[in-house]
């Protein structure tokens, strides 16, 4: 029997006026102070933010065991900068006068922190270096600085780069200082193009990314505070995932209610009906989608990196206030609003579902996909996974073992360009030594380790005695011998002792991000296990930090990623009742993520020619793809699921298809949107995870979810609920 709008109203009792107003009135009036209380924290992440990356190394690590130990000889806890100067030939006299001049004026600039040496002349005598230690803590303002004083005080002729490890970490974090501004208004401003295209409403649009905003703001405040008190480290890489992550999860979501309530107004509900009947229909697929995301995401907790570490939490906390802004503020903002909400095309008659008898013509976009999928169900799905395998066999040139560190920003870097320099006229290494720290009695056997490693071109050890802290070694009859680098005649330095340990410190004949002094270091550190002790001597400097850190990444996600898959495997069995379902769900999605890695190991490769990538790429990429993937399967499934009680798994199937498609489509589209901003911030980390989960979404949107699922579901018919009761009705 058909449902009046009579019928409709007289169903349910309202509650009190005042309630169906004050309600939503209060619910809107707590996130307007959340989002006023949190937004002036968007300027202050800065605060609490670090981009050390020794600071996301387990303590187990040897290159955290030596950076910690740093100040100990050094003096300060700084990061070197290579100030590197050439000429338009040999540097005369005069220049190098002037050069020392200059070296003396860079002690009085802010943010330099340590003795600053004098320019060392290279070989061909056409480049000078002076080594400047700079604070951690205020880089980029010691960076700038030194800049100012070099262009003020550079002899004529000559021009300068600021690189080494300071040069690089600057151009790093400059890298993200755009994350607040130019990131969220890329992402917003495609999120409300997008949606008013698809909803053809400018209220609408503008009510969910009110939601998704008040979200992020809240999540923010949080999250500053938590890194504030030391709970979790927060970075540029960390912040620029929560900010599209929050945007992308919350839109998705308000998406999901929007839609259920726009099913209600075109029923003829009345306001607070379909509020009610909306909150309830999309309570518990928010709610199932939100918690696999936040599972998949505490994952991470088990890395041993800080960074994922941190990300695991911080993202979840987004999820949380994304799915709770959009079960809270937009119902209540659309219960205000009412149909007007969805003005000037307000609905008026029902879902039009595809009817039972197959033979009737139908209307409409997924009504005509659903009947197509129910005549061909077979073909569709076969054709859709051979398609996406061989998308997938990509992967096998997929380089994610590691990447320079000079390829770590795109475009512009003077870093890159100094390092290119220096390594033209010294040792590529200079500036970013190998450290080891071992113990004052095992120093001779070490430095006669170090002295026989190819690609250690020049020796030293920490000496407060020097004017440059660092006494020359060399090996006389088998014996190190210190002397002071200066004129002839110093005074032989002696080593600095610090509780009992000595620091030895070794120019790279390669550059420090490169292969070659990866290579160096391995070599160095089996050699000195062997030859001094295992655990005796520890080896550290920027290339054994970037060797530590992609070690832990490739570990963390080897084991992560099946973690992730069971975790997600077993929410799906809990949810929809169902053995079979829940798996063919996860490997759909993880087929999807392989083509999507496939696709983009290619176009790494070919169209951009990146140098490679990190080894946590694929690991995000994942956690993102699967999660946010069985996201949209569980939008699906879930109606499925509903249609299926009422009306039989095949018939279900194809209902579920057109109650959901319009919604997902408009919610992948939108993540998608969200994770390709991610591309504006020059960051060869962040431009690789935008394009592999806005691609991996969309295929998941247009193939896997409206396509392979709905047509594997339809094909295998009601034992795909095997063994709930409803694979036997």
């Amino acid at each position: 029997m058909a449902i009046t709008r009579r019928s409709l109203r007289a169903q349910s009792a309202q509650p009190a006026r005042w309630l169906r107003i004050g309600i939503p009135v209060l619910l809107v009036v707590v996130w307007l102070v959340g989002g006023a209380v949190g937004g002036p924290y968007f300027g202050r992440v800065s605060e609490v933010s670090t981009n050390n990356q020794s600071a996301y190394l387990p303590d187990s690590a040897a290159s955290t065991a030596v950076q910690n130990r740093l100040a100990d000889f050094v003096g300060s806890d700084s990061i070197p900068a290579v100030i590197v100067i050439t000429g338009d030939g040999a540097l005369t006299d005069t220049q190098l006068t002037d050069l020392r001049t200059l070296s003396k004026s860079l002690t009085d600039v802010p943010g330099v922190n340590g003795t600053i040496s004098p320019p060392i002349v290279s070989t061909d005598g056409k480049a000078a270096q002076i080594f400047v230690p700079l604070t951690s803590g205020t880089l980029i303002d010691a960076t700038t600085a030194v800049r100012t004083a070099l262009d003020a005080g550079l002899p004529a002729g000559t021009t300068a780069w600021i690189a080494g490890p300071a040069g690089f970490t600057a151009d790093l974090v400059g890298g993200f200082l755009g994350i607040d501004g130019l990131l969220l208004g890329v992402a917003l401003l495609a999120v409300f193009l997008i949606l008013v295209v698809v909803y053809r409403s400018p209220l609408l649009p503008i009510l969910v990314l009110a939601t998704a905003s008040f979200a992020l703001c809240v999540a923010l405040l949080t999250v500053w505070w938590l890194a504030k008190n030391g709970v979790v480290v927060l970075n540029g890489q960390v912040q620029g995932i929560l900010f599209i992550l929050v945007i992308g999860a919350a839109t998705d979501y308000a998406l999901l209610y929007a839609a259920r309530f726009r099913e209600a107004i075109g029923e003829g509900r009345r306001r607070w009906d379909a509020t009610t009947r909306a909150w309830r229909g999309a309570f518990e697929p928010i709610l199932a989608s939100g918690g696999t995301v936040i599972a998949g995401l505490l994952c991470l907790l088990l890395s041993d990196l800080a960074t994922n570490r941190a990300l695991g939490p911080i993202a979840s906390i987004g999820i949380a206030f994304a799915m709770l802004a959009a079960l809270t503020f937009l119902p209540a903002v659309m219960a205000l609003f009412g149909r007007s909400a969805f003005w000037p095309f307000i609905p008026r008659h029902p879902i039009a579902m595809i009817p039972d008898d197959l033979t009737q013509p139908v209307k409409g976009l997924w009504a005509r996909q659903a009947r197509s999928i129910a005549r061909r169900a077979r073909p569709i799905w076969v054709v859709c996974l051979i398609a996406l395998l061989a998308a997938g066999s990509g992967i096998l040139q997929l380089n994610a073992n590691g990447v320079p560190a000079s390829d770590l920003v795109l475009g512009h870097s003077e870093a890159r360009d100094g390092q290119a320099v220096l390594g033209e006229h010294f040792d590529a290494g200079s500036g970013s030594p190998v450290y080891v720290l071992v113990p004052q009695q095992d120093a001779s056997a070490a430095i006669a380790v170090l002295e026989r490693t190819d690609g250690i071109d020049a020796l030293a050890a920490s000496s407060a005695d020097s004017v440059t802290g660092q006494a020359t070694i060399t090996v006389t009859d088998g014996k190190p011998v210190f002397s002071a680098p200066g004129p002839p005649g110093s005074p032989a330095p002696t080593p600095t002792v610090s509780r009992g340990e000595v620091l030895l410190i070794g120019t790279l004949a390669d550059a420090a991000d490169s292969r070659a002094a990866d290579q160096v270091v391995r070599m160095l550190r089996a050699d000195l296990a062997t030859h001094v002790g295992a655990g005796v001597a520890k080896v550290g400097g920027t290339t054994a930090t970037d060797v530590d850190t992609n070690d832990t990444s490739i570990r963390d996600r080897t084991l992560i990623i099946p973690i992730v898959l069971v975790v997600i495997l077993l929410i799906l069995m809990l949810l929809l009742r169902s053995i079979l379902a829940p798996v063919l769900l996860v490997l759909s999605v993880v087929v999807s993520f392989v083509a999507a890695l496939g696709v983009a190991a290619l176009v790494f490769n070919h169209l951009f020619h990146f140098a490679g990538a990190d080894p946590a790429v694929p690991l995000y990429g994942f956690v993102f793809l699967v999660a946010l993937g069985v996201d949209y399967n569980i939008f699906l499934m879930t109606r499925v699921r509903e249609e299926s009680r009422r009306h039989g798994t095949r018939s279900g199937v194809l209902r579920g298809l057109v109650a959901t498609g319009g919604v997902i489509t408009s919610a992948g589209l939108v993540l998608a949107a969200t994770f390709a901003a991610l591309g504006v911030i020059p960051i060869l980390f962040l431009a690789q995870i935008a394009f592999i989960v806005a691609f991996g979404v969309l295929v998941d949107t247009f193939v896997v979810r409206s396509l392979l699922v709905p047509a594997l579901s339809y094909d295998i018919g009601r034992a795909i609920w095997w063994p709930s009761r409803l694979s036997r009705r």
